[in-house]
């Protein structure tokens, strides 16, 4: 069925600690996950309300969606909710979903059940039975009274009438009330509303720690990277190793500062995400990485995991070399690679072996290094 739908992400979220609709769940924007969800649901039309002069960073938020348009809420909620109503190009008769940014796991059968819903009904919503006991506060925090709870629905968004219906009732709202909802509106203008079983996972993200809650939500995926490097030795006093300055009587050489252990490490996150390696992102022709610190480049490959919402599991690093001997250096080595990853010291684990005086390395001609990294990244749907 043809529908058109209206997210609202006008407010402040104060109680969030600040606009939660720019914040990052899963990797992606919150706006992201409703606007996306509608659209792949087989939305016409979707219309985000977004706060006045937010317009660019909605179309950030929303790179690489097409099917939606910003326009600037109000103050309240019910202001937000008309000026959306009001841009909606649709037929009168055209089903409209009016539904919150703060809840993101929205999915195609929400939006089915919904649609089906209207049929017989002027409204329909997602609600849960409420399933515990309700308390009445009295004075001083006591218990004036227990509510019987039966019959009592807890309603989510979307929220779904035709938009004829949903101008008409506004246009009959009292003045100066604010509806707790949208069905609301339709139901104090004489309409039906239609309860249709919603979804816990449509939980409404409110506070700080509901953002923790939904991350667990996610489902995710395991990756496996692997990264290997090399760099022979030259002339120097210190060998710079997993972050950790290592006083030698030679140096690694390379065009940055020759970390091997960074180097294969940044490889192995860039792999398992399948983003390439380290030399297409710091081509070693450029000169603005001669002499790098190569912990930028570890950041990097980082941050462009953390913007697909991953996180690392676990990295196992092994350095093979003759010299220099690395158990004296080996905490510290994890605890550098543990700070920069943001990880606790036990996901981090740092070995060394040698090859037996076999190979360049055991010519001590260079040092190679190899790592492991294992991370998860929101699933593929």
């Amino acid at each position: 069925m043809s529908f058109s739908a209206i997210v609202v992400a006008a407010g402040s979220g104060s109680r969030a600690g600040g606009p939660k609709q720019w914040r990052a769940l899963g990797g992606r924007p919150l706006l992201a996950w409703s606007v996306g969800a509608l659209l792949d649901a087989g939305a016409d039309e979707v219309v985000v309300v977004v706060p006045g002069g937010a317009e660019d960073q909605a179309a950030e938020a929303l790179t690489g969606l097409s099917g939606w348009r910003a326009v600037a809420g109000g103050a309240t909620r019910a202001e937000s909710v008309q000026a959306g109503l009001a841009a909606l190009s649709a037929r009168d008769d055209t089903p409209v979903l009016i539904h919150d940014a703060a809840r993101p796991f929205l999915t195609a059968d929400h939006v089915a059940r919904l649609l089906d819903a209207l049929d017989g009904a002027d409204a329909a919503l997602l609600a849960l039975p409420v399933p515990d006991t309700l308390k009445r506060e009295g004075a001083d925090g006591l218990v004036a009274a227990t509510e019987p709870r039966e019959g009592l629905w807890r309603a989510q968004t979307p929220q779904a009438a035709r938009l004829k219906t949903f101008r008409d009732a506004w246009a009959v709202w009292p003045a100066g009330e604010s509806p707790t909802d949208d069905a609301a509106v339709v139901e104090r203008a004489g309409g039906t509303v239609r309860l249709v079983p919603g979804d816990p996972r449509l939980m409404k993200l409110t506070y700080p720690e509901d953002f923790a809650l939904a991350e667990q939500m996610i489902a995710r995926e395991t990756r496996i990277g692997q990264g290997y490097d090399v760099h022979r030795w030259g002339p120097g006093d210190t060998a710079w190793l997993c972050g950790v300055a290592i006083p030698h009587d030679h140096a690694l050489v390379g065009h940055s500062d020759a970390d091997a252990g960074l180097h294969a490490l940044t490889d192995a996150i860039l792999g398992a995400m399948g983003d390439g390696d380290i030399g297409d992102h710091f081509p070693p022709s450029d000169p603005r990485w001669k002499g790098a610190a190569s912990d930028q480049f570890l950041i990097h490959a980082l941050e462009r995991m953390r913007a697909r919402g991953g996180r690392i599991v676990n990295v196992d690093v092994t350095l093979i070399c003759e010299q220099p001997k690395i158990k004296p250096h080996r905490l510290a080595m994890r605890e550098r690679l543990a700070a920069l990853l943001d990880v606790p010291l036990d996901a981090v684990s740092v070995k060394a072996t040698t090859s037996e005086g076999l190979g360049f390395t055991g010519r001590q001609e260079g040092l190679a290094a190899q790592a492991v990294v294992s991370i998860t990244l929101p699933a593929r749907t």
